[in-house]
């Protein structure tokens, strides 16, 4: 394939890994709706997932009696326990030639985990039922981002990812709205708050079954050959090991966003505000994650993922030294700049320094790395708030996080393939 001209910090596949040849850039019609189409299921997963994270740590704590260290624990553990089936899902996904059928699976067993949610008292079954959400999640997470990478250009493919996640955050945006409309309804109607969350819980998994829907019947992939599983596979470049490092380490100061719905209610903000202003995180994240994608593909993704990681900072110091109801309301909106810049530029910049035929193994273990550091992320948290109270696991979070930016400036050559300094 010709090689497209290099600009500014855009990293392309290191000289150390293979030079596999990509396809023709497929940023044609077909490889368009496919990008689409992926958007559009993750929208509605969107709904279906944030209709249930701003309630469930609510959900825990005062209905099953759960204290903040057990919720931590919990959160963590389904994200960390998600991180093994990533790195699985990551390698059957370079071997297989469909990325559809683990994508299905991936969403139907995260209905099932959500729904079940409603049905249980138990602690345990709890941790059984965020388990299967977090094997859902961990198997349909690599091979969604293979079908998003190989569907795009390599000099569009910021612009792809921006789409794709713009498209499943206004998911995310959308949740919450719903889900205020209903606790409305709901305490109007006097129903008890264990009924309603169960409702909810219930709707939420329902919403699952149009993502499968799309999946099925709207997305579009070329049938490759199945790669032979006794192939010699060329490994990963160092470039990325040392940034799935780093990012490893910031994970431990990204703790769960259930304390982020803590802290609001510690501040005063009310049961049916939350969702609210998780909606106005979700709005901003979702306004700017296409612009953040295509300035990614203009100016490389390094910058914009450094940028990102300071706001993060910037935002949990704002969460430790708040005192006010109203304050959460532009943290929140902040937040949303975070994952605008760092989301979908850090899974493109995955592809650009790996080979089409790594990038399911390479986003399985990106991802896993990054589950796994959710565990003591969120024991952390919760032995922090408990301990010394609610402020002390958002002044850690900053300084972790302001760490892993210098650790990206001071390692910035290494992480930028030498092509690309050339």
């Amino acid at each position: 394939m010709t090689e497209e001209p290099l600009e500014h910090d855009q990293p392309v596949v290191d000289v150390e890994s293979d030079a596999e040849s990509e396809p023709s850039p497929e940023n044609t019609k077909a490889g368009q709706r496919t990008v689409l189409a992926v958007g559009f299921a993750s929208f509605f997963g969107g709904v279906s997932q944030d209709m249930v994270i701003p309630i469930l740590p609510l959900y825990l704590s005062q209905v099953l009696g759960m204290d903040r260290t057990v919720i931590g624990v919990a959160e963590g553990l389904v994200t960390a326990a998600s991180s093994g089936f990533k790195i699985i899902a990551g390698r059957i996904s370079d071997r297989i030639p469909r990325q559809k059928p683990l994508v299905t699976a991936g969403y139907a067993l995260s209905m099932a985990g959500r729904a079940g949610l409603a049905f249980v008292h138990a602690p345990l079954a709890v941790y059984g039922l965020r388990f299967t959400d977090g094997i859902g999640k961990g198997i349909k997470d690599p091979p969604k981002d293979v079908l998003v990478a190989n569907a795009a250009g390599s000099t569009t493919r910021g612009r792809s990812f921006g789409v794709a996640r713009m498209l499943d955050t206004f998911g995310s945006a959308l949740g919450p709205l719903i889900l205020s409309g209903l606790l409305l309804l709901f305490v109007q109607q006097n129903v008890a708050p264990e009924d309603y969350y169960r409702w909810l819980l219930i709707l939420s998994a329902l919403v699952l079954l149009i993502t499968i829907a799309i999946i099925q019947f709207g997305v579009k992939e070329t049938k490759r050959a199945a790669r032979d599983p006794h192939a010699v596979r060329v490994p990963l470049p160092r470039s990325f090991y040392l940034f799935t490092a780093i990012a490893g380490i910031f994970a431990i100061a990204n703790s769960s966003d259930a304390f982020l719905i803590l802290r609001s209610q510690n501040l005063g903000l009310s049961v049916i505000a939350i969702p609210l202003a998780y909606a106005v995180l979700n709005i901003i994240y979702g306004a700017l994650a296409l612009p953040a994608g295509i300035l990614s593909d203009r100016i490389g993704r390094l910058p914009l993922i450094t940028i990102g990681w300071t706001v993060y900072g910037l935002c949990y110091l704002g969460f430790a030294v708040a005192d006010s109801a109203w304050q959460v309301w532009p943290l929140f909106a902040f937040y949303g700049v975070f994952y605008a810049v760092t989301e979908g530029v850090s899974r493109a910049l995955i592809a650009d320094v790996v080979g089409q035929d790594g990038r399911g193994r390479a986003y399985g273990v990106y991802n896993a790395v990054v589950g796994v550091a959710a565990l003591p992320a969120g024991l952390i948290a919760g032995q922090l708030w408990d301990g010394m109270g609610p402020s002390a696991p958002f002044f850690f979070s900053a300084v972790l996080s302001f760490a892993a930016v210098v650790m990206v400036l001071l390692f910035r050559r290494q992480l930028i393939p030498d092509r690309v300094r050339g």
